[in-house]
């Protein structure tokens, strides 16, 4: 990606500068990328050897996020020539860990981030600071729709927050809640006394309304749209529980799978997918439902202690009197049961999630679309029979992350990461399960519709034992040269 960059300003350079430019390029690209292996073997030096062994295990992840850090990740990450200044499209948690591509930056890549407002850079700037990987697939879209989903993310982060702060009281949080999407066309409202960890975006709601403003009518029409109806879905579960299946499908339908319907709506009206897309509802709508089903499953802790309960109650009452009895750690074997039920109803989507992606035509629609939806089945895999859900943070690995988001670009890819992680969870059935025959058909079931014959396509380019024979050697000659240094360190300390 950045190589390509810089061809682009070689082109009016002479055949002497243009070589000099493309080896000082390359010489930075391969001297971050080296600096990125030093700092990984320097963590694995000083890690117990057996969570360097776990590390080691898991060879392929090592290697997608250096292939990711190098710019193997162009297949969904957008050219750096269309993200303001200073951002990388990773996003949220990556962010923090892999470093930008500063070095590639260039003076015609500059002159296209100076054509971008104040006001959009501080919103791209928002994005990056509130979501996760959500930041990666919205900044991966063509440049009017990007700008669009932009806007709609931030809005409907800023609603999300409202609903989350719970210092906020009824009186006045049910109200904002059905007026908010009034408050996109009033450019002076914002809010000022939220608590929540986003508050900045309901703090600075006149530059995200600005923008939204700014929109084509087209995208102004579904935003506010979306916003009044999730608006009035969030007042109603406020002031309700989710007690059954039902209800707590149609909770995850106010609170995703309405931006699901929409987003679908935009993609047909611009002509970047066919109407069946936006005309199918359903499909749409289990698109958002299986991710926020996974979310809430996997944030059960975190909102026990912030006081919110999403679990239906027809699910979770069969195992305790309270929600909030299952974070006990006697109870510890039913909780689990518990989630591992909840996890199988998520799995019904499935079938919807692969109708829907097998329909899409433009491939940074289909990398949009696909990529929250591996994640979604990984985290599901990784909290199936987890009681650490119950203790703490659950989340998926980062090279793991990479490598989801490197594969899933096309429809049999997301096929076989889907029959991976079924079968993980597969495996992971206890044999204490009272519903593991119904569990076992479910996951059959998928596996079947994913690869009828039963022939599934392999993710690995390069074989894992290379790979870890190739870590080994790297970490234990670090520790070897680590040791070495210590020593003559302690010799020349005696000496003096």
């Amino acid at each position: 990606m950045g190589y390509n960059m810089g061809q682009r300003q070689c082109q009016a350079q002479g055949p002497s500068q243009q070589l000099c430019h493309r080896s000082s390029l390359l010489g930075n690209w391969v001297s971050e990328g080296c600096c990125w292996i030093v700092r990984a073997l320097y963590r694995c030096a000083r890690l117990p050897m057996e969570r360097v062994g776990r590390w080691l295990g898991r060879p392929r992840e090592i290697y997608n996020l250096l292939r990711f850090k190098m710019g193997g990740g162009a297949a969904v990450m957008p050219p750096l020539d269309q993200l303001p200044k200073g951002q990388w499209a990773g996003g949220g948690e990556l962010h923090t860990d892999l470093p930008t591509h500063d070095a590639l930056h260039c003076a015609s890549t500059q002159a296209l981030l100076d054509t971008l407002s104040d006001n959009l850079k501080t919103c791209y700037r928002y994005l990056n600071e509130t979501s996760r990987s959500f930041a990666a697939v919205i900044q991966a879209l063509d440049e009017e729709l990007r700008h669009a989903v932009c806007i709609l993310y931030l809005v409907l982060r800023a609603l999300d927050t409202v609903e989350d702060d719970m210092t906020i009281s009824l009186e006045t949080k049910v109200p904002m809640l059905h007026n908010f999407h009034s408050y996109l066309y009033q450019p002076d409202w914002r809010y000022m006394e939220s608590k929540e960890k986003y508050k900045q975006v309901l703090e600075d709601f006149p530059t995200i309304s600005l923008e939204f403003r700014n929109l084509a009518k087209v995208y102004r029409d579904v935003i506010a749209d979306i916003c009044h109806k999730m608006g009035a879905g969030m007042a109603e579960f406020l002031q309700k529980k989710v007690e059954s299946l039902q209800e707590w499908d149609k909770y995850c339908h106010y609170v995703v799978g309405l931006v699901s319907i929409g987003l679908s709506r935009l993609f047909s009206v611009l002509e970047l997918e066919d109407p069946i897309i936006g005309q199918d509802t359903e499909l749409a709508n289990s698109m958002g439902v299986f991710i926020e089903k996974a979310i809430i499953i996997r944030d059960y802790l975190e909102d026990q202690l912030a006081g919110r309960e999403f679990w239906p109650r027809e699910v979770w009452s069969r195992y305790a009197k309270k929600l909030s009895d299952l974070a006990k750690p006697e109870n510890i074997d039913v909780a689990v049961q518990c989630m591992n039920e909840l996890i199988i109803n998520a799995l019904h989507h499935i079938p919807d999630v692969l109708t829907y992606l097998s329909r899409l035509k433009t491939q940074s629609v289909f990398n949009f679309c696909a990529i929250p939806q591996v994640m979604a089945i990984a985290t599901l895999a990784t909290c199936y029979n987890n009681k650490q859900v119950f203790r703490g943070v659950v989340k998926i690995r980062k090279g793991q992350a990479v490598t989801l988001m490197m594969d899933a670009t096309n429809i049999q890819a997301v096929k076989s990461i889907m029959y991976q992680y079924v079968e993980e969870i597969y495996r992971k059935i206890p044999s204490t399960d009272l519903s593991s025959n119904k569990t076992q058909q479910t996951i059959v079931s998928i596996q079947t519709l994913c690869f009828p014959n039963g022939t599934v396509v392999s993710r690995n380019r390069y074989s894992p034992i290379y790979l870890s024979c190739a870590m080994l050697l790297a970490a234990l000659s670090w520790q070897y040269l680590s040791a070495m240094s210590e020593a003559l360190e302690d010799v020349q300390a005696k000496e003096n």
